[in-house]
């Protein structure tokens, strides 16, 4: 469980949890009240955000905040800090956890879709770094999680511009991650390979692709435990981080062709 040593760091301090509803946000929620800490947990679904606000408290015995947002709105992430604001809470664990995709053939997506995956993916993951992170650089301390995927290591024929999202995550965090380290702020891109969650349900990718899928929990342990390791990149499961690294080395036009072959809609020759 996240509840180990190195997770006890975030005891009593403030996380702030984006796409706290469902999937890996409800585990990195979970864990991190495991480990002690107070959440403010965000999330579109406002029921479901009170049922786990409740959960965590009773069984964990921590502080709990709600704040209903649709990160597809522009104004989303100002509207988050100004709630963590007017009441007083110092933020110390930002996780970046809210984000989904779309399957299918890029040019038969509404174009309003993807900008939606745009907003949420990309424009406010670094609106929120940049609302939150100035407090962290004048305490001396803090932790930004992004939450990329193994995706963004390659293109991803029918599944295009998620995988262009999340390459986008994993280079911002890498190099903010660089910024911030000598003021004591750490910053960690947690990329998971398939996972069971709503993501396949909402992105109506192929069962196929989810044979091997890990849990949201391991996801969770793993990436809470090497944010507190201090890594900047987290690959969860041995077969990721072997698919990453064979990637590295084959030409990337074969990986493409490679990876168009396995998404490829059923119905399509």
């Amino acid at each position: 469980m996240a509840g180990n040593r190195s997770v006890k760091k975030w005891a009593g301090k403030w996380a702030l949890v984006t796409g706290a509803s469902a999937g890996i946000g409800v585990e990195l929620a979970r864990q991190l009240a495991t480990a002690g800490a107070n959440l403010v947990l965000t999330a579109r679904r406002t029921d479901r955000l009170q049922e786990l606000a409740s959960d965590f408290s009773g069984k964990y015995g921590v502080k709990v905040e709600v704040c209903s947002t649709d990160l597809t709105q522009p104004n989303a992430a100002e509207h988050i800090f100004q709630f963590t604001t007017e009441r007083g809470l110092a933020i110390e664990v930002l996780i970046n956890n809210a984000g989904f995709g779309a399957f299918g053939y890029a040019h038969k997506i509404p174009p309003a879709r993807s900008a939606e995956m745009i907003q949420v993916n990309c424009t406010a993951v670094v609106a929120l770094t940049h609302l939150y992170t100035p407090a962290m650089v004048a305490r001396h301390r803090g932790d930004v999680m992004i939450v990329s995927s193994v995706a963004a290591f390659q293109a991803v024929p029918f599944n295009s511009v998620y995988a262009a999202t999340k390459a986008f995550d994993l280079i911002f965090a890498e190099g903010i991650a660089e910024e911030v380290r000598p003021f004591g702020v750490n910053v960690c891109a947690l990329c998971p390979g398939s996972t069971n969650t709503e993501f396949q349900t909402v992105a109506e990718q192929p069962d196929r692709v989810f044979r091997s899928a890990e849990t949201a929990e391991k996801v969770a342990r793993v990436g809470l435990e090497g944010m507190a390791a201090g890594k900047t990149c987290v690959i969860s499961g041995g077969k990721n981080w072997l698919m990453v690294e064979a990637e590295r080395i084959a030409p990337r036009r074969f990986v493409a062709k490679m990876a168009a072959k396995m998404m490829r809609p059923e119905n399509e020759s």
